[in-house]
């Protein structure tokens, strides 16, 4: 339940368009909905601003879509993270408007327009690997009401390729870098601008990259300043924090 909703119920019961009797049945599931399987945190966008967000991995197809299904009686948008084709098509059969975006994994339905600032999020990645963690990461911050832009393919092996780019990328609010391997490009890019960079680590690289440790000690360790750094294939954290940062 959002702060509109209940200022909408308060000002229907004031001017006596609902009974109080009414009014308390819209607050029947506030706090959280037990599902069986889950519990809806259905105060949390009241609280923080935004709504709870599903992550299908290791859920079923059934439970992401009952977890959809009660979500739908809000008025809220819905991000779901981590879902594979299964899931999505078990999804559409309640909700027919859901959209999957198969390199980020995720699905989003939109239940009402966002105003979006005027100023935009830039998303950065290395190499046209690291784009399915990038894709999560715009995706993200896109159903939030943000102006992503993307910047794809810029890494160290061939950093002319970011120059190039730079006046472009200097005109975001805040900029999520995506990189695998040694982890290099968030520390360039921060060095180059003068806004937050969030960095993520992403899994990609060979033997040695340990699964993105590689990149994760490399990015936390980087000596460039205004640097936050996310866990590593966490793109949905990203999105979210540069959410947060673009629409203060």
């Amino acid at each position: 339940m959002t702060r509109e909703t209940i200022e909408k119920l308060l000002s229907e019961v004031k001017d006596g368009n609902l009974t109080v009797n009414q009014a308390l049945e819209h607050f029947r599931d506030f706090g959280s909905k037990d599902l069986g399987y889950a519990n809806i945190d259905t105060h949390r966008e009241l609280r923080t601003g935004y709504p709870e967000v599903i992550y299908g991995q290791g859920k079923t197809p059934d439970q992401v879509a009952g977890i959809i299904e009660f979500m739908l009686t809000r008025p809220h948008n819905i991000l779901a993270t981590r879902i594979n084709e299964e899931t999505y098509l078990k999804v559409l059969e309640i909700c027919p408007e859901a959209v999957y975006n198969k390199i980020a994994r995720t699905i989003t339905i939109l239940r009402k327009e966002i105003p979006v600032p005027s100023s935009f999020i830039s998303i950065i990645t290395a190499g046209t690997s690291d784009l399915p963690v990038a894709e999560e990461a715009a995706v993200t911050a896109e159903i939030f009401g943000n102006r992503v832009e993307r910047v794809v393919d810029v890494g160290v092996a061939g950093i002319h390729r970011l120059y190039g780019k730079l006046p472009f990328i200097r005109q975001a609010r805040v900029h999520v870098v995506v990189a695998g391997m040694e982890g290099a490009l968030p520390s360039i890019v921060a060095g180059l601008v003068d806004k937050p960079v969030i960095a993520v680590p992403t899994s990609v690289g060979y033997g040695a990259s340990f699964g993105g440790l590689s990149a994760l000690l490399g990015m936390l360790t980087s000596c460039a300043s205004g640097i936050s750094v996310v866990n590593i294939d966490n793109g949905f954290g990203a999105g979210f924090l540069a959410s947060m940062i673009n629409r203060l």
